[in-house]
């Protein structure tokens, strides 16, 4: 079993920061057994092709534009949704995302199973730090990057109790 969650986004825009976030709260609050790997992808693109390829579970987190959405709900959209919904503009760094996905399919590295959590953004406005209701999802986000997991067979043991025994 290989998987891989995936922080992408820019923490000098914002709430584009939140998906880096809710992979730094997953690495800082949880061990992550050996076949779970937790990246923080930033805004690269096409660079990330050889750690996204060939993943039996890609979890990828990120800030999503969505006029239907009011700031700070949690999208999650699975499998097939996820490269579909690339032909609207749903993240500022989309290009990059979507054309690893179409370059893995190609290759035939894609991923057995996908998964994109995203956050819609209060603000792209050029600031480090997040709006207060998109910090406000940090927990929810890092939740359903869990639940994710464990539809994986994943289960996380937090760091305090990893240390504890």
């Amino acid at each position: 079993m290989s998987i891989l969650v995936l922080g992408v986004g820019n923490i000098l825009l914002t709430d584009e920061a939140i998906g880096v976030r809710v992979v730094e709260a997953l690495a800082q609050r949880f061990h992550l057994p050996e076949e779970v790997e937790a990246l923080d992808g930033g805004t690269a693109g096409m660079e990330l092709l050889d750690a996204m390829a060939n993943r039996d579970h890609l979890i990828i987190a990120d800030a999503i534009v969505s006029r239907k959405s009011e700031p700070g709900r949690i999208i999650i959209l699975r499998d097939d949704e996820v490269p579909t919904l690339f032909s609207n503009k749903i993240s500022p760094h989309q290009l990059g995302l979507a054309d690893v996905l179409s370059a893995l399919r190609f290759t035939g590295e894609f991923p057995a199973k996908l998964t994109l959590i995203g956050v819609t953004p209060a603000s792209l406005e050029p600031h480090i730090g997040m709006t207060p209701v998109v910090e406000a999802c940090l927990d929810s986000a890092l939740a359903a990057v869990i639940d994710a997991l464990a539809e994986s067979g994943v289960v996380l043991t937090p760091r305090e109790a990893a240390h504890a025994q």
